[in-house]
């Protein structure tokens, strides 16, 4: 079984951010990392192709200025290969820009499954993956909290409110994970000494086909502003006094709760 899982490299959440003040978009400069909620992803491809007794898993990631750091942390974690697209083009692309970039680079491989993270840490939009499937002309199935292959279909308990749903798909097909579905496993000294050597093919935006159709200057929004948030104002406090029910009831109305 070969599988494909879709990683974002991004800043290091422990590292102060700051924006652009030309474009109002997170600065991205320097080494950038595994986006922590795609290590769930990683390790779920991982056990499905030990499981099915072999297989590749490819891991794609969009990122500037050809940063591979976070795709080595998937490659020492037991990938396989990964695929880097780094274009300065892709400045600024909205998540529809980096799902046709993504499904573009997922073509140029074989692929049984596609996972990706129902959402990445930085962005938070959780379109991308749905998007990519759509591309692809791959069934979808989100919020999975299992994923298995059953008689060559995949079989998923996708979480909801009230429990869980059991969807069961032809392959392939795209399925995104949530985080939880499995204990990502630590690379050893091994992997990351391995990690070194494994293959990550560099593809530009020309090379995918895509020149003109991507990236911020083709993207349907973009941030026109940023400001602070507001402060948070005091809250009132009821002293626990003989009138004390009496006011809260008033306020409770104030605030038309009831």
């Amino acid at each position: 079984m070969n599988i494909c899982v879709c990683v974002k490299q991004i800043p290091d959440p422990t590292a102060t951010q700051s924006l652009d003040p030309s474009t109002n978009n997170l600065v991205r400069a320097g080494k950038l990392v595994l986006d922590d909620s795609d290590t769930f992803g990683v390790e779920m491809a991982l056990q499905l192709v030990d499981s099915a007794g072999g297989g590749e898993v490819t891991l794609v990631s969009m990122a500037p200025n050809g940063e591979v750091s976070g795709i080595r942390t998937g490659l020492a974690m037991g990938a396989s290969k990964g695929i880097l697209i780094s274009d300065p083009e892709l400045a600024g692309s909205d998540a529809l820009s980096t799902a046709k970039v993504l499904a573009a680079a997922i073509k140029t491989t074989e692929f049984d499954l596609v996972i990706a993270a129902t959402e990445s840490t930085d962005g938070y939009t959780g379109t991308t993956p749905v998007q990519v499937a759509e591309l692809l002309g791959l069934p979808s199935v989100s919020f999975a909290k299992k994923v298995e292959i059953v008689d060559g279909k995949l079989k998923v308990e996708r979480q909801t409110e009230a429990g869980f749903d059991e969807v069961i798909s032809p392959l392939p097909a795209l399925v995104t994970v949530t985080a939880g579905v499995v204990e990502p496993r630590y690379p050893s000294f091994k992997g990351i000494m391995s990690a070194k050597s494994k293959p990550v093919a560099t593809l530009t935006v020309a090379d995918l086909g895509l020149s003109g159709q991507v990236g911020g200057a083709n993207s349907g929004q973009r941030v026109v502003a940023v400001r602070k948030a507001e402060a948070r104002q005091a809250g009132t406090i009821i002293e626990d006094n003989d009138d004390a029910v009496g006011q809260l009831v008033g306020y409770l109305e104030q605030l038309k709760v009831i």
